[in-house]
């Protein structure tokens, strides 16, 4: 048993010296194979160097190689390129000379062609004409043989008139003697007379002959002037009948009443808290509002109905639009009023251009310049003496078509001289020049003809009238300003005294706008305020008043209020 036990632990000891030594013998060939490992790279990693650096420099040697040959074959496709445009340019060339050369030769060929089809036609043609002169020269000899029959005819009847003609010439001819004779004895009869009564008389016949031509001249000056008075009275007994007839036959189609325009419009409101909102907080609205438009806002009691006051019926004109448009927004406040008032001048200045082409169509008149039929437009919006310029207008134009129409003129030149002859009093002038004037420099400005240029210039006498159709523009402008109840006198004077106002107050400097409300008892004065201090302000004042009282006569107080106002603004963004 113990004998196995240490044959058993012999056997464990071999065992373990054999793994101890197994190990050892692998650790070692690791080890071994590891430095042969180690060693065989870093001869590989040499040999890659090396060989790289071989790589290298063959790859460079190649490349300047390459590039060497490159560049050689370069020059030598560069020559060849070369040599190749040349003669490509040299083919160009010779196919261009060629096809001119062909070109000449087409063109050649082409008018040969031409003329030889112009000839083959002329062939034709002439070929036709040949024929057709055959064909007349046959009628021609089956006329010539008819007229050779006739003219034989004729001959033979011209012999038997001739001999019978000669026959009638000798008994002529013997009466002709017979008349000599009588006619020899009747002037020694005249002249025997003749002596004898110069002999009594004591005058020759020369002195007789001046005498009695004398006597029938003076005779006959004093029947043609008595001849030529009365013509001339019955012409001018005519001219002032017709010239009646043709005034009263105007007038009598032309009598319409032409009525003062109102100094006011009314605006109709929803509800009265609307004026509220007009008028604003602490009336900022309603002041912005009278500032931007020139006109009198007067809200009262009248139910649903807000009152604008203006003699400028222009002025009054943008307000009412302005204020409808503004009341249909809502939104009511310095800013949309000065938004609403430029839109409602462009709409203003839209109808004027409508209304002057609208009136130019119904008068027939065509060729008006555009700034004229804008001027006639505006015409719609002033008055003369109480009456409506555009209607004035208009009815002078019709009646200078109907004298002109009588008399055998040019009515249509006449109805627009008619049209035309008080523009000047809606043009601003600077040099105060008579609207008659006026209106002719911008007629002149426009190419309008000379008759209407003069028409317009001398309807008040101004300057010597040069045409027919003057007079007649004048006499129909006095037919329709004398008609009773067209004109008043005091409300154009009036008219007069309220420009005047503002005139004075836009004369000063740094005043921008200048605007007379009240009824002519209040003048606003509006500033601008990079010009006009604060205390500027109260001078200028002072000033205008001053003038005021110094060149105009009017009723009453007239208070002149100047405003300056100062607004900033800025965007949020």
């Amino acid at each position: 048993m113990t004998g196995i036990i240490d044959a058993v632990l012999l056997l464990i000891v071999a065992l373990a010296a054999y793994g101890a030594g197994f190990v050892t013998y692998k650790w070692i060939l690791v080890r071994k194979r590891n430095r042969i490992i180690s060693q065989s790279q870093r001869e590989a990693s040499d040999l890659l160097a090396r060989a790289e650096e071989d790589v290298a420099s063959l790859r460079d040697q190649a490349a300047a190689e390459a590039r060497s040959e490159f560049e050689e074959d370069h020059r030598s496709l560069e020559s060849a390129r070369t040599a190749l445009e040349k003669e490509r340019e040299e083919i160009r060339r010779s196919q261009r000379r060629f096809r001119n050369r062909l070109d000449r030769r087409h063109s050649k060929l082409n008018s040969r062609t031409a003329k030889l089809q112009q000839r083959e036609s002329l062939l034709d043609k002439g070929t036709r004409a040949v024929k057709q002169l055959q064909r007349e020269a046959k009628k021609v000899r089956s006329e010539a043989e008819k007229l050779r029959a006739r003219a034989e005819s004729l001959r033979s009847e011209a012999a038997q008139r001739h001999a019978q003609l000669d026959e009638e010439l000798a008994a002529l001819s013997v009466k002709q003697q017979a008349l000599d004779e009588d006619q020899l004895r009747l002037k020694e009869a005249i002249l025997r007379k003749t002596s004898e009564l110069e002999q009594i008389a004591g005058l020759s016949t020369s002195d007789a002959e001046a005498m009695l031509r004398e006597e029938l001249v003076d005779q006959a000056k004093l029947n043609a002037l008595a001849k030529i008075q009365a013509v001339r009275d019955e012409a001018t007994r005519t001219a002032q009948r017709e010239a009646r007839n043709i005034v009263v036959t105007a007038v009598q189609r032309l009598a319409a009443s032409d009525t003062l325009d109102p100094v006011i419009s009314v605006v109709h409101v929803k509800s009265e808290s609307v004026k509220g909102h007009i008028i604003g907080r602490e009336g900022r609205n309603i002041r912005a509002f009278e500032a931007a438009t020139g006109v009198d806002v007067l809200i009262d009691d009248t139910p649903g109905a807000v009152v604008l006051s203006s003699f400028d019926p222009y002025r009054r004109e943008v307000a009412r639009i302005a204020l409808s448009r503004l009341l249909q927004d809502g939104r009511i406040h310095p800013q949309s009023i000065e938004k609403y008032v430029a839109s409602a001048t462009s709409s203003v200045e839209t109808e004027l251009k409508e209304i002057g082409q609208r009136t130019a169509i119904d008068l027939g008149i065509r060729g008006l310049h555009k700034e004229l039929i804008r001027i006639v437009g505006r015409m719609r919006y002033r008055s003369s003496y109480g009456q409506n310029l555009l209607k004035h207008s208009i009815e002078v134009a019709r009646i200078c078509t109907m004298i002109a129409g009588e008399l055998g003129l040019d009515a249509k030149r006449a109805c627009r001289a008619g049209l035309l002859h008080d523009i000047g009093k809606v043009i601003p002038d600077s040099e105060e020049l008579t609207h008659a004037l006026v209106g002719m420099k911008m007629c002149k400005r426009y190419r309008e003809s000379e008759d209407v240029c003069n028409a317009v210039g001398a309807h008040h006498d101004e300057i010597p009238m040069t045409n027919l159709i003057s007079p007649i523009v004048q006499a129909a402008d006095a037919i329709s300003g004398s008609r009773p109840g067209a004109r008043r006198e005091q409300y154009e004077e009036y008219l007069q005294r309220l420009q005047d106002l503002e005139n004075i107050a836009e004369s000063y400097k740094g005043v921008s706008k200048a605007y007379v409300i009240q009824g002519g008892r209040e003048v606003r004065v509006l500033v601008e305020h990079e010009r006009v201090s604060d205390v500027r302000m109260s001078e200028l004042a002072d000033d205008i008043a001053e003038r005021i009282e110094a060149e105009l006569q009017y009723p009453g107080q007239v208070k002149v209020v100047v405003i300056r106002e100062v607004r900033q603004m800025a965007t949020a963004r």
